[in-house]
């Protein structure tokens, strides 16, 4: 019976993400990951991380409009926190507001492929998934 209980207290639940990608010109189709979504059913949890690298931004495109772009990375995040601003979509339930933010775009902000793993917290899961994907590497 204690192990059934330490297994229910670490066990790990599946979860989805996907990468927002900053497409500068979309014409070119060049992308530099500024964010990531996770969603996760069975934690009542959905949120994001972000991190617009503004050199790597403009090597991509020098004319890029980097506050135009930070304010719409913005936006899905206050889609994904429910925020009063986000319209419409930030007062879908978790999972549609997650298929609204994956959903294939021919825009700026575009998300990347849905990918899934397992998690004991979806929280520290963005963290590290943004440390791993968007964030610039540490030599």
């Amino acid at each position: 019976m204690r192990a059934m209980t330490s297994r229910a207290m670490t066990s790990r639940d599946v979860f989805e993400y996907a990468v927002l990608r900053v497409v500068p010109r979309v014409e070119r189709g060049e992308f530099l990951n500024a964010g990531v979504l996770v969603y996760c059913r069975q934690r009542d949890y959905l949120g994001s991380r972000l991190h617009l690298d503004t050199d790597r931004l403009r090597a991509l495109d020098p004319t890029a409009d980097a506050a135009a772009i930070g304010k719409a990375l913005q936006a899905a995040a206050d889609v994904c926190a429910a925020d009063p601003g986000a319209g419409a979509a930030g007062r879908e339930a978790l999972g549609s507001r997650f298929r609204w933010l994956t959903a294939p775009r021919s825009t700026v902000i575009q998300p990347g492929p849905v990918h899934t793993g397992l998690t004991e917290d979806p929280g520290a899961e963005a963290d590290r998934l943004l440390r791993l994907l968007v964030l610039p590497l540490e030599p």
